[in-house]
This record gives C-alpha cells, sequence and structure tokens, in this order.
C-alpha cells in the first residue's frame, strides 16, 4: 500500500511533467495562426517558431545535472516553475518571431530539466516495490498536460473565439500553482546523504515515505557510492546503461510521437479533415495518451519495462504501416483518426510509461543525473531536429514515405529491445547500479 507522503510528493513533484506536456502540445494550435501572422518561410518558422522551445529543451535537459547536484532536487524543481511561468507570459505577449522564440525557448529549458530532475527525485524517494508506478506519474501527467493543452486550444478556438495568445498565456496558471505547492516538498534523502552528509533528514525522509529499514538502505547507498564516486560517466563501467539509455531514447523520437503530437492537426488536414474537425480529433489524441498511460501505470510494476516495450513496439509497427498504406490509398480521413489513435495508445503503454522510469533507475546513485542527461539529452537533441525539419519535410514528401520511415525504425526497436534490454522492476536502484555496471 502506498504511503500517503510519499504518494502526495510524488504527485507534487510530478505535476512539472503537466507544464511539460501542455507547454509541448500548445504550440499545435497556435502553429498556422502564428505562421500566417508573421509571413514566416517554411524553414523559419520549423526553426524560430516551432523548434525553438526543444532547442531550450536539449540545453536543459544536457545542462540539468548540474543544479540537480550542485543546489539539490529541491531548488532544481522550484526554478522549473519559475522558468515555465515567465515562458508562458512572455509568448503570449510576444509581438514578433525573435521574442517569441526566446520566451518559447526558456520554457523549454524548464522541459528539459524537469525531464531529468523530476525521475531522479521521485526514483530516490520511492522504494523498489513502488518506483515505476510513481515515477510513471510523470509520464501520466504529461499526457494529461497534453490532452488539456489540446482540449484548452479547441475550446478557445472554436467556443470563445480568442487567438493563440490566450492559448499559450493561460499555462501561466497550473505554473503559479505548481510553484506554489513545490515549496512544501522535502529533499531527495539521496542527495542530502551523497552531498549534505545529512545523515538525520534523510532517515527522516525516509522513513516518512515508508522505507522498511532507513539505515539499511542509508548502508547500502553510502556502500554503493564509496565505489563508485572516484569513476566518471564515461568510464568504461558504464557503457552498458549507456548503450540502453541512448538506444530508448533514439527510438522515442525516431517513432514519430513528437511528429504526430506538435504537427496532428496538420495531419488530420491532410487526411481531408476540416480544422474544427482536426482540433477534436487532436483533443481525441491527448484522451487515448492518457488512459493508455494509466494502463501503463497499472502494467510497470507487474508485467515489467521490457514487456511493455515489446508490447509497445508491436504496436507502434502495426499503426504505422497502417497509416503508411491510408495515405497510399487515399482512404477516409476516420480511419486515418482511428490509426494515430492506435498509434498513441501504443506509445502510451510502451515508450510513454517507460522511458523516464527506466533512465532514472539504470545509473548509480554517483552518475544517475548526468546519465540520465545522456539519454534525455539525446531524446530532446532528436525531437528538435524532428520538429526543425518537419514543416520542410511535409513539404517535400508524402506522408505515405514519412509514416513508412517511422515503421521501419519501430522494427529495429523491436529487434533491440527483444535482444539487448533487461527487466528492472523490483530491484533496488543501488542493485540496478551495480549489476548493469558490472554486467558487461
Amino acid at each position: 500500500m502506498l504511503n500517503n507522503k510519499l504518494l502526495l510528493w510524488s504527485i507534487t513533484v510530478a505535476c512539472a511533467g503537466f507544464l511539460f506536456g501542455f507547454d509541448t502540445a500548445v504550440i499545435s494550435g497556435a502553429d498556422q495562426p502564428i505562421q500566417a501572422l508573421w509571413q514566416t518561410s517554411d524553414l523559419t518558422h520549423g526553426l524560430f517558431i516551432m523548434s525553438s522551445a526543444l532547442w531550450g529543451t536539449v540545453l536543459g535537459a544536457l545542462g540539468a545535472n548540474i543544479p540537480c547536484d550542485r543546489f539539490g532536487r529541491k531548488t532544481t524543481l522550484i526554478a522549473i516553475g519559475v522558468l515555465y511561468l515567465l515562458s508562458a507570459l512572455g509568448s503570449a505577449l510576444a509581438t514578433d518571431p525573435v521574442t517569441f522564440s526566446v520566451m518559447r525557448f526558456i520554457g523549454g529549458i524548464g522541459v528539459g530539466v524537469s525531464s531529468i530532475a523530476v525521475p531522479a527525485y521521485i526514483a530516490e524517494i520511492a522504494p523498489a516495490a513502488q518506483r515505476g508506478r510513481l515515477v510513471a506519474l510523470y509520464q501520466f501527467q504529461i499526457v494529461f498536460g497534453i490532452l488539456i493543452a489540446f482540449l484548452s486550444n479547441y475550446l478557445l478556438a472554436d467556443t470563445f473565439l480568442l487567438s493563440w495568445r490566450w492559448m499559450l498565456g493561460i499555462e501561466a496558471l497550473p505554473a503559479a500553482i505548481y510553484l506554489l505547492l513545490v515549496f512544501f516538498v522535502p529533499e531527495s534523502p539521496r542527495w542530502l546523504l551523497l552531498h549534505k552528509q545529512d545523515h538525520q533528514a534523510a532517515s527522516q525522509i525516509l522513513h516518512a515515505v515508508g522505507e522498511p529499514s532507513p539505515q539499511h538502505l542509508i548502508t547500502q547507498i553510502e556502500s554503493e557510492h564509496q565505489q563508485r564516486a572516484s569513476e566518471n560517466l564515461f568510464s568504461h563501467a558504464y557503457r552498458w546503461p549507456i548503450l540502453l539509455a541512448f538506444l530508448l531514447a533514439f527510438f522515442n523520437q525516431l517513432s514519430g510521437i513528437n511528429f504526430v503530437i506538435y504537427f496532428a492537426p496538420r495531419i488530420f488536414s491532410l487526411a481531408g479533415l476540416d480544422s474544427s474537425a482536426a482540433l477534436l480529433s487532436s483533443a481525441g489524441i491527448g484522451l487515448v495518451n492518457l488512459l493508455f498511460t494509466v494502463l501503463g501505470m497499472v502494467l510497470i510494476d507487474k508485467a515489467g519495462r521490457k514487456t511493455l516495450l515489446v508490447i509497445g513496439s508491436i504496436g507502434y509497427i502495426l499503426s504505422l504501416a497502417a497509416l503508411t498504406i491510408a495515405f497510399q490509398l487515399s482512404l477516409a480521413g476516420n480511419l486515418v483518426v482511428a490509426f494515430i489513435f492506435m498509434f498513441i495508445a501504443s506509445h502510451a503503454v510502451g515508450q510513454g510509461a517507460v522511458i523516464w522510469v527506466f533512465i532514472s533507475e539504470i545509473f548509480p546513485n554517483s552518475v544517475r543525473t548526468k546519465g540520465q542527461s545522456l539519454g534525455c539529452g539525446t531524446h530532446w537533441v532528436l525531437a528538435a531536429l524532428i520538429t526543425l525539419v518537419m514543416p520542410a519535410v511535409l513539404g517535400s514528401f508524402t506522408p505515405t514515405v514519412i509514416f513508412g520511415f517511422f515503421t521501419v525504425m519501430m522494427v529495429l526497436q523491436l529487434i533491440c529491445v527483444l535482444w539487448l534490454f533487461p527487466e528492472t522492476r523490483g530491484k533496488s536502484i543501488e542493485e540496478l547500479g551495480m549489476s548493469l555496471s558490472d554486467s558487461r
């Protein structure tokens, strides 16, 4: 049974994921109106408008280990809220493409840092038996934020006839609420031990979250750290977790998930739906994503991480192949919507549920945030590149070619998961850090 304080603190911190998801998806409603307003070319629109947040995310993810380790997980989580709040207000009030891009870039830094700090924090306060579902709360909040962003865009544009500025600016409200709540969570006990040598505070927090033997765990944490403290991330010992983190992040983006999330209205328009139906179908993406993320959360500590990755990979292949055929044969738009929903469901129960959990638990304490930065940095570099080139790609290639490419990538993912990936459920992060670092 979940400890009440553990659940409350995990949910509070995971709310940064809501802002992540909202910030990621809200731009889809502003995509075409902004391009029409500022008359930008496809390349400029992709570079400055659509991918500016993602380049900020790359910077945030690659550099997140510095504030996480130096100032602590909690201080970093507070800074994330400030970045989101500033970005929401600034992008809504921007009067030119450059200012808009800078404000979106700032929000992107918040996204990138949160993709390291939140999973690390929850993994470090959660007992092994509940770690999967609690870290997966972050993914749940991401997809919940995506759903609310799509619904918000639809309501503001179609019902209240408000502009894209309202779509972006409304994010300031949840950002302010998150910023207030995160002040009341404690620091990570593992950070307190390894960076402040504060045994008493760490023991109190571990006891509060229901750890059955805090002193035994503290001894295990310190023992593992003493054996690893002198090594850096790129030492020979960590080549295996580095490879696993890289492959998981690499295939996550080569599935086409950010392409679908960012450009959903355009994809549905290419399938023959009008603008209102396209926005409403985009909201449907968010709902399917949420429901199957909940399913993934239920299964992740029971079926395991690897099993979900296999199930998700098979679903990816089937849905992407169906989309390739649908666009080739010019099938009805409703069929395209159904196949997109199947694709989203496959992502949510597989890669979506697993990625943040897996990357946060395979590295030892001494290099955890550095390893996460490497894996998540790979994820966000590819996401930014895909978003940068997609407006031009959509103008140069048919949807058949695009979805066909993603299908091939997911066949490769399935092979890698079956051949290379270990199961990590039910083990402490200290056990995983030692076994994966020494196993190859």
